[in-house]
């Protein structure tokens, strides 16, 4: 082994990296420590920025120093008084920053709400057709990243909330609820990836505010269900999947006395209902052929039963012994959530 001076070359290079390592973490502390006392002498300066942005970059979960640039923002919203162009300059400079941050760390939360933050003040501060620029080109970047990455549930919800910034900034006959698009764009997203849980969360409540906001008759909401049940079946070609089964037993909450008036479709009869649940049952049944070893089947067949329990009152002794069958099934199958099986017997046997 080559040596320095008497010293192994890889004992160099380890002390040469404990030093870099150890310079580095001072370099940061005195940044800290800059900022912080910049901050509490208020020096909302350009400069002050500047070290805020690079320890940001250093470190972007660290919300205290987020806080900071909003206070220095503020500050600069001030001083620009009315002077439209110099505050859109701040917020392009402010989305231009975090840009890179978010490709770095996507699923950081304090940046995706930074970013709502400045985006709002573009809503508060400027006349609407400007602020709704920025949030139509907002629009734009959430879908390239959720391009690139589906499953990003900061994105999802930061989409959200781009959609009702831009409901809320429409005008005229733009003025309309985008609940039907942003349906059709989750049918597009879960059609490239069935595993989406964040797609099919969000659908969930598009449909739901699509329906109400039409005033949807009964017999369009059945419809709905119907579609929805079928698109449900149609991705569960893979049983395993524990998203599908999510938003399958989203749908199944229709049937339920105690939850149905908060659901799509709220003036369902019990008859109606039992029907439903039947039909879910046989399908679900099928599923067995193939997959006796999926633990997501047997727990909807088991909720298959305890809904139509609630819905007639009672469990007929068939219903009861299949509901034990299965539950010793689960028990094999998902040994760590046993308590809540033998809680299911227990309940179904009282």
């Amino acid at each position: 082994m080559a040596a320095s001076h008497g010293i192994p070359r890889q004992s160099v290079q380890a002390i040469e990296n404990t030093e870099q390592v150890q310079k580095n973490i001072q370099i940061y502390r005195d940044l800290e420590t800059a900022v912080h006392e910049k901050i509490a002498e208020r020096k909302y300066t350009n400069d002050t920025l500047e070290q805020v942005s690079e320890l940001l970059r250093k470190n972007p979960e660290y919300y205290t120093i987020w806080n900071y640039r909003r206070l220095i923002r503020q500050h600069d919203f001030v001083e620009a008084g009315s002077e439209a162009d110099q505050i859109v300059l701040i917020i392009k400079f402010d989305l231009d920053f975090l840009f890179p941050l978010l490709r770095s760390f996507p699923k950081c939360y304090w940046i995706w709400n930074y970013r709502l933050w400045i985006l709002n003040e573009a809503k508060r501060l400027l006349p609407q057709q400007t602020a709704r620029e920025f949030w139509q080109r907002e629009l734009a970047l959430v879908g390239k990243m959720l391009h690139a990455d589906s499953r990003n549930f900061h994105g999802w919800g930061y989409r959200a909330f781009v959609i009702e910034a831009l409901e809320d900034l429409a005008d005229g006959d733009d003025k309309k609820s985008m609940a039907q698009a942003e349906i059709e764009y989750t049918t597009k997203m879960i059609g490239a990836n069935l595993s989406n849980f964040s797609a099919w969360h969000y659908r969930t409540k598009l449909i739901q505010k699509h329906l109400d906001e039409k005033k949807a008759t009964d017999q369009e909401r059945r419809q709905v269900l119907e579609q929805e049940l079928e698109l449900a079946h149609k991705a569960l070609i893979d049983p395993y999947d524990q998203s599908l089964w999510f938003y399958h037993q989203n749908l199944m909450c229709v049937f339920d006395p105690s939850l149905a008036a908060r659901t799509m479709a709220p003036n369902l009869s019990s008859s109606e209902r039992l029907k439903y649940v039947q039909e879910q049952k046989e399908l679900i049944s099928d599923m067995l052929e193939d997959s006796t070893d999926c633990k997501w089947i047997y727990q909807a067949l088991v909720d298959c039963n305890l809904l139509v329990a609630k819905i007639e009152g009672s469990m007929s002794a068939r219903e009861r012994l299949e509901v034990l069958d299965w539950l010793k099934s689960l028990v094999k199958l998902d040994p760590l959530r046993k308590g809540h099986w033998v809680d299911i017997e227990k309940s179904v046997n009282g």
